[in-house]
């Protein structure tokens, strides 16, 4: 049975609040803390999450679902090129590792935001723990997966005509 881009941008979000559930569930209940870089990831998924659920609410035409897969595209991407480099910094020797640096919380309240930013997509030490794996992908590579498949389906399924 097909489905509309109504129903396809509901279902996406609610793989977004799947998404944050586990983080939340890893978070809370198995108690790994996350990394100023998890941090940045989990707003990538909010976002996204957030345009598909305002894309299903709206129901908008043609013109107003391509503008929204631009929107999906750009939140999908951005949060890929955040846990592209957390993997990164997860591949490198021990001895090329960054050292530790301050937490989010500190930054947030200390530095202006561009060099908070800069600081945070630089990576430290923290964020080249690997604390958790499934068929042996740490999360951030589950993260990057997710980001682009919900990406690329955030884009078919806002550019493709509406199922009758």
């Amino acid at each position: 049975m097909p489905f509309g881009p109504r129903t396809g941008n509901f279902l996406a979000a609610l793989a977004c609040a799947g998404l944050m559930g586990y983080a939340l569930y890893s978070q809370h209940v198995l108690g790994y803390e996350p990394c100023p870089l998890c941090i940045f990831q989990r707003v990538a998924v909010l976002v996204l999450g957030a345009v598909f659920l305002l894309a299903a609410v709206h129901g908008p035409g043609a013109r107003g679902r391509r503008a929204y897969s631009l929107l999906l595209l750009l939140a999908a991407a951005g949060g890929a090129g955040v846990a592209g480099r957390h993997l990164w910094l997860q591949s490198l020797p021990p001895e090329r590792v960054p050292a530790c640096g301050p937490g989010l919380d500190y930054m947030l309240e200390a530095f202006p935001f561009t060099e908070m930013l800069q600081t945070v997509l630089s990576g430290s030490g923290e964020c080249a723990e690997i604390n958790w794996r499934f068929l042996g992908l740490a999360m951030p590579g589950w993260v990057l997966i997710s980001l682009l498949v919900l990406g690329a389906f955030g884009v078919w399924n806002n550019w493709r005509r509406a199922a009758g």
